[in-house]
């Protein structure tokens, strides 16, 4: 265990965040997402994990260590739903919930069509599968930067 660290982040995990610099994006998905496969296509090439979870607890523990990026409009995405791509479902607002409490502010989700979604995701740094079983549980992140002492 270490102070001040979510002790779902394991060690795999906490190595990619840490590898990621800024802009790299990263997928945080459901049991239903083609995770192994698409992670095979990231620059890891290997699928990570934040096994028996919700997303909303993984994303909770990743965003605790991760910033977002503040230069790009599209610094969390979800999947849309296929054929209603405004609904929001409640896994989905339950992250945007994580989001909001980590930035300590509004930050809307973008919504993305699966296929896009997934075309994104194989060009992401990491994959990491949790256990929600809900579907639309399918997120990308970008990285942002940690100002200098100061600033």
């Amino acid at each position: 265990m270490l102070k001040s660290i979510n002790p779902l982040l394991n060690a795999d995990v906490l190595y990619a965040l840490r590898a990621m610099g800024h802009g790299d994006r990263l997928v945080v998905c459901d049991t239903n997402f083609p995770a192994d496969s698409i992670a095979r296509q990231t620059v890891l090439g290997r699928l990570l994990r934040i096994d028996n979870v919700s997303a909303a607890k993984a994303v909770e523990a990743v965003l605790s260590v991760l910033p977002l990026d503040t230069f790009v409009d599209d610094a969390a995405i979800r999947m849309e739903i296929v054929g209603q791509p405004q609904e929001v479902p409640p896994v989905q607002r339950e992250v945007q919930g994580e989001i909001d409490r980590a930035e300590g502010r509004s930050w809307p989700l973008v919504g993305v069509e699966r296929h896009a979604f997934y075309e994104k995701a194989k060009g992401a740094y990491c994959v990491i599968a949790t256990g929600e079983r809900r579907f639309y549980g399918c997120f990308l992140f970008s990285k942002g930067v940690i100002a200098p002492d100061g600033e």
